[in-house]
């Protein structure tokens, strides 16, 4: 049980010393960048800055067991702070002891709602995002987090919404730019870089920070106008449940099922893509239970709702972070900072901030993943620009549905157009095999084998039979039977029922003979369902193509055929039939 649901047990498995500085090392320096991020985002949602801090506590410590992600990171995001804003919003005066009650409750009902997911075991919607689309979207959120930082890189803020609105927008004003400002990103960056040349486990990320802290404290950065954290708020929260009327438990059950969709399709994305460079798998169910109980700690310990940090996870997978240890290191580094070190972490320039994020950005975007994709299929690589495009002229929480929508339509793009494939016999192989790929492959006279890789149903019924003629018609000589390799055809709906009778009826104007072979047992009771077995005849299904191809031509053609022996193989069928 332990194993099983608290994946952060598997992980400590051969665990090492060496394991455990990386990991720590990299959870210290995703703190450092969760603190004032995590303010930001508790200003953004409406509520004190202490409720976004106590939320980088015990929900990070949940996931951390919980989670089958070993590099996510947990926390007040952006995405999830405005639909807070906006849910919470009418109900109550920013800013009010009864506005941040109504958002610790919001973050307990998604909580709820997430768990209610986990029971029904729905984690498989997960399943329609994608590699095209994880790659589109990953690509366009860097793209985002880069422009985002733009502002804090130049000292220069922007009133304008949307990524790149503000972009543009402090392009158009860089005379405006604080020169001290802009001299901090650059030199941030360019030790970043610089580190990263020399030797990728050099921390270099944490190494700027205490740089940056030292830095702006011993020169003063803020009298020159560098923006700074500022004060953090000292202390650890109490865990209550929030006191709401009832009517208000109505009014907070659509905002709590909009932020399930949105912070659950956000995490499953990130998870995956990042889950993906490491030839790992991220399991949606148990994602659900994850989030969860991390949304649950969060409302009790008064805090806001959380989401997945793409820029958090970021830095914590560039850092080589292997486990949730790091999380567990985060958590930690936050208690200590909450308790006795706000005071140090106040000097830290946000051009420091802006230029780790923008750093860790940038590798997000993989090259080499669109070059597989470029390779797969050409369909896919528009897939993947349309999701970049949408997330950065739209928004991120719109181009998750987007997104799905995409997916979806791959779904049927490929459920309509399945591969499919005229078998000959290979010799050297010794089974039949897609003449496509084996042009040697012998082709028995007069008989023509085909099979189609996927169920039979109305968005695949018309490209079955134009194929299965084009197969029949591309023969090189007169087709007097016709094998279906039914291997693959786990089930048919009404639309491929009536496709099949039409292709009888077909054949049968031609004289052709139709042979059934490898159907499966669902495929036949289905097919005796609708009275199809009767129609081509109990005599005509076999248990192998082989034994179909026999029954075609009880001859020494057949024999032959099967044997890969005898007479010589005849040529392919035409292009258009395989």
């Amino acid at each position: 049980m332990t194993t099983r649901y608290v994946p952060f047990a598997r992980s400590m498995s051969g665990y090492s010393g060496a394991r455990l500085r990386t990991d720590v090392i990299a959870g210290v320096t995703v703190a450092a960048l969760a603190l004032p991020a995590s303010m930001a985002y508790a200003g953004l949602a409406g509520v004190p800055v202490s409720a976004g801090l106590y939320a980088l506590l015990l929900p990070v410590l949940a996931y951390a067991f919980l989670g089958s992600a070993p590099r996510v990171v947990v926390g007040p995001e952006g995405t999830v702070a405005l639909l807070v804003a906006t849910a919470i919003g009418p109900l109550a005066a920013a800013g009010s002891p009864e506005y941040a009650a109504l958002v610790a409750m919001l973050a307990i009902m998604v909580g709820a709602v997430f768990l209610l997911a986990r029971v029904a075991r729905i984690g498989w919607i997960a399943d329609y995002f994608s590699q095209a689309v994880l790659v589109g979207y990953i690509s366009g959120v860097a793209i985002v987090l880069i422009l985002g930082q733009l502002g804090k890189l130049v000292g220069i803020s922007s009133d304008q919404k949307g990524a790149v609105r503000e972009a543009v927008d402090i392009l158009a004003h860089l005379g405006d730019a604080n020169a001290v400002t802009v001299v901090v990103g650059a030199l941030s960056l360019a030790l970043l870089v610089v580190a990263g040349r020399i030797d990728k486990r050099i921390p270099g990320a944490l190494i700027l920070v205490v740089l940056g802290i030292a830095a702006s404290w011993s020169l003063n950065l803020a009298q020159h106008d560098v923006a700074v954290t500022g004060p953090v708020p000292s202390g650890l929260p109490r865990l209550r449940v929030p006191d709401v009327s009832g009517s208000d438990l109505v009014s907070l059950a659509l905002p709590a099922l909009a932020v399930f969709l949105v912070a659950f399709s956000d995490a499953i994305l990130i998870a995956r893509s990042f889950a993906a460079r490491h030839h790992e798998v991220v399991d949606a169910n148990q994602e659900l239970l994850a989030f969860g109980v991390a949304q649950l700690a969060a409302g009790l310990s008064q805090g806001i709702p959380v989401g997945t940090s793409g820029s958090r996870t970021a830095v914590n997978d560039d850092m080589r972070a292997t486990t949730q240890v790091s999380g567990l290191a985060a958590a930690g580094t936050i208690t200590v900072i909450l308790l006795f070190l706000t005071g140090p972490i106040q000097y830290l320039p946000s051009a420091v901030l802006g230029a780790v994020i923008v750093y860790a950005a940038s590798k997000l975007i993989d090259p080499a993943q669109w070059r597989a994709l470029a390779r797969s299929s050409k369909v896919e690589v528009v897939i993947a620009g349309i999701t970049v495009a949408c997330v950065v002229a739209v928004g991120v929480l719109q181009a998750i549905g987007v997104a799905v929508v995409l997916s979806v339509a791959d779904i049927i793009r490929r459920a309509a157009r399945p591969a499919d494939a005229v078998l000959g016999w290979s010799s050297d192989e010794g089974r039949y095999v897609d003449v496509a790929d084996h042009p040697d492959a012998g082709v028995t006279a007069s008989v023509v084998v085909y099979r189609i890789q996927d169920r039979l149903f109305f968005a695949n019924a018309h490209f079955f039979k134009r194929r299965l003629w084009a197969a029949v018609d591309g023969a090189p000589k007169p087709v007097r039977h016709l094998v279906l390799d039914a291997s693959f055809i786990s089930d048919i709906d009404a639309s491929a029922e009536v496709a099949l009778r039409e292709v009888i009826d077909g054949l049968r104007e031609r004289n052709i003979e139709l042979h059934v072979a490898r159907a499966t047992v669902e495929l036949r009771d289905r097919l005796a369902a609708v009275d199809l077995t009767d129609l081509i005849g109990v005599e005509h299904f076999h248990g192998t193509v082989a034994s179909a191809v026999d029954a075609c031509d009880e001859g020494s053609t057949a024999t032959s055929a099967e044997t890969g022996a005898a007479t010589a193989p005849t040529a392919p069928p035409a292009a258009e039939s395989t």
